[in-house]
């Protein structure tokens, strides 16, 4: 009867780092994913909050500063009231771009005139690594007097 030898052989635990670092890699994503996705929602919430409760310089300061730089705040807030913010389609984040979009209704008003109007507003999302924030790219809404 011949016997092998286990001389040759690796232990049982020896590739436990090649399965550890697979297993890593592979759970690695849902978890940057869950991280975007939940300061995106923290991201959009306050922006709509600052809308909703009329802090428009608050909602201006979620726009990309090299946006803001040479860009004085807008005097079409002067006066303007939100009376309805609705969100039409949930943020879809695109992770590989590092880019979001959300598609938004807003109802508003000027208070020197009373009429209710509304426009439909695009978002678009940019994250920042270096500063772990997104950012507003596509610019205030559109509110037209």
């Amino acid at each position: 009867m011949i016997r092998c030898s286990n001389r040759y052989r690796l232990p049982p635990l020896a590739h436990c780092p090649v399965l550890f670092l697979t297993i890593w890699l592979v759970a690695c994503n849902p978890i940057k994913q869950d991280r975007l996705s939940d300061t995106l929602q923290k991201a959009t919430d306050g922006y709509q909050d600052a809308l909703r409760w009329g802090y428009f310089e608050n909602a201006y300061g979620y726009i990309h500063p090299e946006q803001r730089a040479n860009r004085p705040f807008p005097d079409t807030f002067k006066g303007l009231r939100l009376t309805g913010y609705e969100v039409l389609q949930a943020p879809r984040i695109q992770a590989d771009k590092q880019m979001a979009t959300q598609l938004v209704a807003i109802d508003y008003l000027y208070e020197d005139r009373q009429v209710v109007k509304q426009l439909t507003d695009h978002q678009v999302w940019h994250y920042d690594p270096a500063q772990k924030t997104w950012w507003l790219i596509s610019g205030l809404p559109d509110f037209k007097p």
